[in-house]
């Protein structure tokens, strides 16, 4: 799919330039993969210099997997004649293909998306990578499956998404790490009830805060941008962690005590005495993510113990702790 943004252009617009002199050159190789069982290869040699023969009279196999760029410029000085040196991987599988797509492409300026919607599909990768699979994967379910968050993700093949999908990427993975999930999706029925557990904390922020979602947008409201999406996603911890909630009523019951301390599309942040922020000039950086959360939590905890000292408890806060 060609990626339409102005660096891409201006990139496609600078590789024009170098070689639509007739005496350029192109020194870098494409990178063609083929799957082994789906064209008819033959390979002769001694295994230093060998000769590759792939028929391709049919339908057209090999997929780019590096040079992408490189082509599309070519393509558009259609009477320019220039030889190409071309690496070919001749692969197993469609995974085997997917697999070296995401580890030649990972370090290059591809759009993060695709690779981590790729990457669920794909086994055997670098721990840097393997360990968002599983997020990623989680992320995919939520975005495609009947829920809350049904479409509202903003991924490579869902760019009508309003949510960055990193962002719901990091709260899972938060949680895989040092949270409710950890011990979730090591179940019989693991990843369904991590769904689960998101899709009923999310059904219980629309009804919470349903003006603040509504038809939203980052740049309108902070509750549906990354710094709100990653700090509730520490709100749903204190939650599933403290208080045991785990039903829509259950969280529904604990966001309210955020009722009145947020500022998610209007109005100003009340973080300490000293620091005022107008609703949107909450950024997702670490500092203001670390920031917001801790101003949420501390609002959780104080309406706990106020609502326990005048004895006003709420079947879900019974067993509240400090």
């Amino acid at each position: 799919m060609p990626l339409k943004t102005d660096a891409i252009k201006q990139c496609l617009a600078a590789i024009r330039d170098t070689i639509r002199p007739e005496d350029a050159v192109v020194p870098n190789s494409i990178v063609v993969a083929f799957i082994a069982n789906e064209n008819a290869i033959t390979i002769k040699g001694d295994g230093t210099v060998v000769e590759i023969d792939i028929d391709v009279s049919g339908e057209p196999r090999g997929w780019v997997v590096d040079g992408q760029q490189r082509l599309s410029a070519l393509a558009g000085l259609p009477d320019r004649d220039i030889e190409l040196f071309v690496s070919v991987l001749i692969c197993r599988d469609e995974e085997e293909l997917r697999r070296q797509f995401i580890l030649i492409n990972n370090t290059r300026p591809l759009p993060k998306g695709l690779i981590y919607e790729l990457l669920p599909t794909v086994a055997k990768l670098p721990l840097r990578l393997s360990s968002r699979t599983q997020a990623a994967y989680l992320t995919e379910n939520l975005n495609y499956r009947a829920g809350p968050l049904f479409g509202q993700i903003n991924q490579h093949t869902n760019p009508a998404g309003r949510i960055k999908d990193t962002a719901v990427q990091s709260l899972i993975m938060n949680s895989l790490a040092d949270g409710a999930m950890r011990e979730l999706i090591n179940k019989r029925d693991g990843e369904t009830e991590c769904l689960r557990l998101v899709n009923n904390f999310f059904i219980a922020i629309t009804e919470v805060f349903e003006k603040d979602w509504l038809g939203h947008t980052p740049k309108t409201s902070r509750l549906v941008h990354g710094a709100g999406i990653v700090a509730m996603g520490h709100v749903m911890e204190e939650l599933v962690g403290k208080h045991k909630a785990r039903k829509v009523a259950e969280f529904r019951e604990g966001l309210r005590l955020l009722v009145g301390h947020t500022a998610w599309s209007s109005g100003n942040w009340h973080f300490d005495e000293h620091d005022r922020r107008p609703w949107n000039r909450i950024q997702n950086t670490n500092r203001d993510i670390l920031l917001l959360t801790e101003h949420l939590l501390k609002v959780l905890k104080k309406e706990v113990r106020r609502r326990a000292e005048v004895g006003e408890q709420l079947p879900l806060l019974a067993g509240a702790q400090d």
